[in-house]
């Protein structure tokens, strides 16, 4: 079957990734979208089980490391188009592991570059007509100061055509151009990453695009993560493990509003630009733990409150930024795009999805997901 285009998203059996590839799957019949995926601990074939039959879609598993394998994928595929999320992403695993942050995000992203170099100048068009868009993260950038400006009461959030939000929690916030500053081993993995696609444009010419994203939040997220964390552990009655007071503060965005804005930059976003992706939403981490108990507690029928003694106070981070502020004016402007959801509205649809999905928790928690793919695959 001749597609229109051809294009590899790399961890799309994770969170974000399967966000985006059922969205250009669903969207895009006239593409071919392959994903690939090395299936680690975050990555679930489960959360693409309803387009997994699709015929503009391909699963493949392989580690985004193996540079020979990526080459022959671009060959067989004529593959005209990247879209790159494959990452480890947890903080926490890259202060015990910084290797396996090192070598998925930055000798990760160079083999695909590299793969894409490669191929895409064998061609008579060469590079005309490609894309390499690397999704990055917000963490980059370093922190910024927490400050209370007069008159305003956090939380705060508001809509996406309004500034004032940056007032929230500070005066400063996160550009395009803001210089990197980042604090812990996963945002220096990412970092490198990022300039390695940036140099590749610079010395070969390679049409690339770089995108900075705040906190994402909602279905089918790792429940590492900490509001699908706090959803099942209030379920289930656990501790909520909070990190010093709880008083950091990040930019939350739901997921499908990412996918969205990945959708739109990767049809239209200018080759070389930068561009930052956030939620215009920011909340003190306690302040959201204590939005999820109220919404679980209501939705499962106790009494209002009742889960508020789970909070527990635990020792800091190492390296803990203190707050996160993405500034989405300029993907704003130049491209029309704005988050689709206000944050409540968000949390709802994001605790209600993981309390009628028990099964897909438990299955993740259990790690029989694992076994299950693995099985399933080496049988083919």
């Amino acid at each position: 079957m001749n597609f229109k285009r051809n294009i590899i998203i790399t961890g799309g059996a994770g969170f974000i990734g399967s966000h985006v590839v059922r969205l250009f799957v669903r969207k895009y019949p006239e593409y071919h979208i392959i994903n690939l995926d090395l299936l680690t601990y975050a990555g679930n074939l489960a959360n693409l089980k309803d387009i997994e039959n699709e015929p503009n879609y391909t699963f493949v598993k392989a580690d985004i490391c193996d540079f020979d394998t990526v080459y022959a994928l671009m060959q067989e595929h004529k593959v005209d188009g990247i879209i790159h999320l494959a990452a480890e992403s947890h903080v926490d695993r890259s202060i015990k592991d910084p290797f396996t942050f090192a070598r998925t995000n930055v000798m990760g992203t160079l083999s695909l570059l590299q793969a894409a170099k490669l191929y895409w100048e064998s061609l008579p068009e060469k590079f005309e007509g490609k894309r390499f868009y690397h999704i990055s993260t917000d963490e980059v950038y370093g922190a910024l100061e927490l400050t209370h400006p007069e008159g305003i009461e956090p939380p705060f959030t508001t809509t996406a055509s309004s500034s004032e939000h940056h007032l929230a929690y500070g005066k400063d916030f996160f550009y395009e151009d803001t210089p990197y500053n980042p604090h812990s081993p996963y945002s220096a993995a990412k970092a490198s990453s990022d300039h390695f696609v940036r140099a590749f444009h610079d010395t070969y010419g390679m049409p690339t695009i770089v995108t900075n994203c705040s906190n994402n939040y909602g279905p089918y997220q790792f429940p590492e993560k900490l509001i699908p964390l706090f959803i099942n552990n209030i379920r289930h009655r656990k501790p909520l493990p909070v990190y010093g007071k709880g008083e950091n503060v990040r930019d939350w965005l739901y997921v499908e509003d990412h996918a969205r804005a990945i959708d739109l930059i990767f049809h239209k976003g200018e080759v070389a630009e930068t561009y930052n992706i956030g939620g215009f939403n920011e909340w003190k981490n306690i302040d959201i733990i204590k939005v999820l108990i109220a919404t679980v507690d209501r939705l499962l029928g106790n009494e209002e409150g009742a889960s508020l003694d789970l909070i527990t106070y635990v020792t800091d981070r190492a390296g803990h930024d203190m707050r996160y502020a993405i500034d989405s004016s300029k993907l704003q402007r130049e491209l029309g795009w704005e988050p689709s959801l206000q944050f409540e509205e968000g949390i709802e649809k994001t605790v209600r999805w993981y309390l009628d999905n028990e099964e897909w928790l438990e299955n993740i928690t259990s790690g029989d997901y694992e076994r299950y793919y693995e099985e399933m695959y080496s049988k083919r």
